[in-house]
């Protein structure tokens, strides 16, 4: 459980840091998000999702 928080947290700094460091280009690329079909999100998030699982299989394994 203390791995998951971790996680969490870790997610929320980069997140962070991208929206406090380039805030105008996060809002473009929010725009541009509108514009893609469903079909290229979804294979960018179970590309990420896959890459994800590869890194905590690595350091973890």
């Amino acid at each position: 459980m203390t791995d998951l928080m971790v996680g969490i947290g870790l997610v929320l700094v980069i997140e962070g840091v991208i929206y406090a460091a380039a805030p105008s280009a996060m809002k473009r690329m929010m725009a541009q998000l509108f514009d893609m079909p469903d079909q290229n999100l979804r294979f960018a998030g179970g590309v990420s999702v896959a890459f994800g699982v590869l890194i905590v299989w690595l350091v973890r394994g």
